[in-house]
């Protein structure tokens, strides 16, 4: 597995194609009701020192299969939030999205310095496995927050401490 920039035009609207799919979108939140991210937008973020966006591969020079985040980043505090999307769904249940954290988590440990991470989930999304595995504690549940298909969802919250990441 690689974890690589979002450095060429190719590789953004890859990255936005994903983004566009309701598949993905509806369990992401952006700001004020923002759950798409435009070529342009993945642009401008990758332009910005508080995110980090690397797409990762199922192997060595494979193509991109997905995307990795660390958004929010405080370098003063030492935090920071992560989120993924699986762009290639045929790869599902296979431990990319898991593995693919996993070295962002390193990278921001190790050579960002960060402290502590966080992320929520929505209530119901398979990816909760995914943080659980990755060692992330459960520290709430903000309730009926994030609105899809006509009905509320309560968001699970979790975080992860330096001491306690272990790449997977």
């Amino acid at each position: 597995m690689n974890l690589r920039p979002l450095d060429t035009p190719e590789v953004i609207r890859t990255v936005a194609d994903w983004m566009a799919r309701k598949e993905n979108y509806r369990w992401l939140d952006f700001g004020t009701g923002k759950q798409v991210l435009t070529a342009e937008w993945l642009k401008i973020l990758t332009q910005r020192d508080s995110e980090v966006l690397r797409v990762f591969t199922a192997d060595e020079g494979g193509p991109p299969i997905g995307l990795v985040a660390l958004s929010d980043v405080d370098r003063y505090s030492r935090t920071a939030r992560i989120w993924t999307v699986l762009g290639e769904k045929t790869l599902r249940g296979q431990g990319h999205a898991a593995r693919g954290a996993s070295r962002l988590l390193t990278y921001g440990f190790r050579e960002l310095g960060l402290h502590s991470v966080n992320t929520w989930i929505v209530e119901h999304n398979p990816s909760v496995h995914i943080a659980e595995r990755l060692g992330f504690k459960l520290i709430g549940r903000q309730r009926q927050c994030h609105y899809m298909n006509e009905r509320f969802y309560d968001r699970l919250w979790f975080d992860l401490l330096a001491p306690e990441h272990r790449e997977i």
